[in-house]
């Protein structure tokens, strides 16, 4: 591709360009050039404006060239919601759900969280380092250029780190850049059942130092909900991570309205998560600290529960993301597609909100706000070349995947030819 990539004559080219998570009205102001273009150099963009306005100010001639006619360019989607790294399925209990079993119920039952657990605990590395390689293939056709990714399906010290190892090996070698995230309080394995507090104790002492002496996590998560993890002992478990220097996120308010929302906020963790049952406190108080309310409609579709109340977290002032939730028992699925899709039509956001949620306020999300997640100068250059001439294609072509090219880091690493690797150049 040479050092400088020009991309040219795009019919939308949508920048979201911001310093700060956009909330309310900003989240509909997306910065849209007609006939737009950009220039990157290696991996970082140099410039955006018209085609006339660059190909003037710029010696074009020795650059290769993207046409980008008749298309639409965007950021690079950023899905800041996963567990892509597991062993086994869930089968059996999609159909039990199908059936009118609760979430909780399956728990009980021995399945849910701890089906996977035990596959992914006798996983070896290498066995979960292909699977999620798969699934990064996946994730990449549909325009994600970034992704955090959740461990959690070990709850003891040699499978969390075999989790976070994975992820960190995959990030040496796959185009898709990686956010892991230490979900170790995902559940409370058996030898521990009753005893959560217990367990706690156990990630404080146990396992979080190592995580955080070697580097395999940016941020620390917990399901706080009930039958799970309390609030109290959600608080012990995120300001010990914040001590060893990482920062929290919180599974919040998914099954009950617990207050999850409202300890996010009060830890001044970068991110609550799921929220279908937050509070209208909770709203505030997210809405008052800026934390992001990362929303994940496909797994309310799937469990077949309300969805969260994006329409008022938006109006209100919290920033809002959004993102898949891949994982194994409640969502099956990394369609991008879907998650517009369902963000339109059943939560009410309007296109350019939607493109701020999964771009720039996801980028927030995941602590990287300051470099991904727009398209402006200085960003990294991880751009989508949509087929379509406008993002309002993306909802309206209800679960198509609309991705034509995708560039991470100044490089094309993915066509809808199907003849580029999604593999990084290591020579």
């Amino acid at each position: 591709m040479g050092n400088k990539l020009f991309i040219k004559n795009a019919s939308e080219l949508v920048t979201c360009a911001g310093t700060l998570p956009k909330t309310g009205r900003e989240m509909n102001e997306i910065g849209i050039i007609k006939d737009g273009a950009l220039i990157i150099e290696h991996d970082t963009i140099a410039a955006v404006g018209t085609t006339l306005e660059l190909s003037q100010s710029y010696d074009v001639q020795e650059m290769t060239v993207i046409d980008a006619a008749g298309k639409c360019v965007l950021p690079g989607f950023i899905d800041a919601h996963t567990h892509f790294v597991f062993a086994g399925d869930r089968s059996e209990e999609f159909s039990w759900r199908l059936k009118g079993m609760h979430y909780i119920d399956i728990m009980e039952r021995g399945g849910g969280i701890m089906n996977t657990v035990r596959a992914t605990r006798k996983a070896d590395a290498a066995a979960l380092m292909e699977l999620g390689r798969t699934r990064l293939n996946s994730m990449l056709a549909m325009g994600v250029t970034t992704v955090e990714g959740k461990s959690g399906y070990g709850l003891d010290l040699g499978t969390e780190i075999k989790q976070l190892a994975v992820m960190q090996e995959l990030q040496q070698t796959h185009s898709i850049e990686i956010i892991p995230t230490f979900l170790g309080a995902h559940a409370i394995p058996p030898e521990y059942k009753g005893r959560g507090d217990e367990f706690i104790d156990y990630l404080i002492t146990e396992v979080l130092p190592p995580v955080a002496e070697k580097k395999l996590a940016v941020f620390c998560d917990v399901f706080c909900e009930k039958g799970v993890f309390s609030v109290e002992e959600s608080r012990k478990l995120l300001l010990a991570a914040q001590n060893l220097g990482i920062r929290g996120k919180i599974h919040a308010d998914e099954i009950v309205q617990l207050g999850g929302a409202e300890l996010a906020a009060e830890v001044g963790a970068i991110s609550a998560e799921h929220l279908l049952h937050i509070s209208d406190q909770g709203i505030e108080r997210m809405a008052e600290t800026k934390t992001v309310g990362v929303l994940l409609p496909a797994t309310a579709f799937s469990l077949r529960e309300p969805f969260a109340p994006a329409r008022k977290m938006i109006d209100a002032g919290v920033p809002v993301a959004l993102a898949t939730d891949f994982n194994p028992g409640s969502c099956y699925t990394s369609s991008v597609p879907l998650i517009i899709a369902l963000a339109a039509l059943s939560m009410n956001m309007s296109p350019a909100e939607i493109i701020t949620a999964l771009t720039a306020n996801a980028a927030f999300a995941v602590g990287a706000g300051d470099r991904i997640g727009s398209i402006e100068p200085g960003k990294q250059a991880d751009i989508v070349i949509l087929e379509e001439p406008s993002h309002i294609f993306l909802p309206y072509r209800v679960g198509m995947n609309l991705v034509e090219t995708v560039v991470k880091k100044g490089r094309v690493v993915w066509q809808s030819s199907g003849k580029m690797p999604c593999e990084k150049d290591l020579g």
